[in-house]
């Protein structure tokens, strides 16, 4: 891996600042990029992710029952104002796969039938996890995506960033969920501090997968608003966090869990949800 991402290719960070001069690079991706520092660490600060075992997938199966009751992980968008309390976890994870430059990663083979070639070129063993991870994510990128959905998966930052732009224009910003501490935190009531809401009802929504290098199954989805939630824990602990809401729910399965833990149905009110410190949400400006 050091030898492939050591190559002369373009530097990702530098293909962000031509492209998008006026937009931050939210901490989700800035954690991402390789560096040699990085590369020798082993697993050093671990990202926080909310509610990491519940698919958000809109056509879900009704076998998502295994929840914590007392976690929010649905909301309605009504509770979106400051004061409202939620009960939230912030669960850590340790995958730590930085982004390929995108001329290395396009000279990769990135698909089920190349499995061995991909288990060959990274020494992963067939029935390793690992293994698992890897076919798990070539599936699910090669599926069919959602009716009216565009999808993509994004084997590189600079894929992930002309796919957004592609679909929303130049005019983006990239945001994600940003939680200040470095430990892990317990399931805890947390306070809304401040609620920003961005203007378009259009985003491209980039979920991080499981691979040997920083993969995103990204889709641009409509009917939806995009927030910035400002919350503080019990123990003091903040978190800037990205809440999306689902303006039509009507053509989701009525066993998805959304509508079992808030007890609504599919179409009668917005379901919304935090997104993981790991995803990257584009909203245009």
């Amino acid at each position: 891996m050091l030898a492939l991402v050591g190559s002369h290719a373009v530097n990702p960070e530098v293909y962000w600042k031509s492209v998008l001069p006026n937009s931050p690079m939210p901490k989700a991706i800035k954690d991402l990029l390789y560096t040699a520092e990085r590369a020798e660490a082993k697993n050093t600060k671990a990202r926080a992710v909310i509610g990491s075992s519940v698919s958000f997938t809109y056509l879900s199966s009704a076998d998502q029952l295994m929840y914590d009751p007392n976690e929010v992980l649905f909301f309605i968008e009504n509770d979106l104002h400051q004061g409202t309390e939620m009960n939230l976890h912030f669960m850590k994870a340790d995958q730590k796969e930085t982004f390929l430059p995108q001329q290395v990663a396009d000279s990769i083979p990135f698909s089920s039938n190349k499995l061995l070639q991909i288990y060959n070129k990274f020494s992963i063993k067939s029935n390793s996890l690992k293994a698992k991870d890897v076919k798990q994510t070539l599936s699910e990128c090669e599926s069919k995506g959602n009716e009216g959905e565009e999808k993509y998966c994004a084997t590189s930052l600079e894929s992930m960033i002309d796919f957004s732009t592609d679909q929303l224009g130049k005019k983006v910003k990239a945001i994600s969920t940003d939680v200040d501490t470095k430990g892990s935190t317990p399931l805890q009531k947390y306070t809304i501090e401040g609620v920003k809401k961005f203007v378009a009802d259009k985003a491209v929504v980039c979920h991080k997968q499981n691979y040997v290098y920083a993969v995103f199954y990204c889709h641009k989805t409509v009917g939806v608003r995009a927030y910035a939630v400002s919350l503080v824990g019990v123990d003091g602990t903040k978190a800037k966090a990205v809440a999306i809401c689902h303006t039509d729910t009507a053509k989701w399965n009525p066993k998805h869990l959304a509508f079992q833990v808030l007890k609504v149905k599919p179409g009668s009110v917005p379901v919304c949800h935090f997104l993981p410190e790991d995803n990257v949400v584009w909203v245009p400006y």
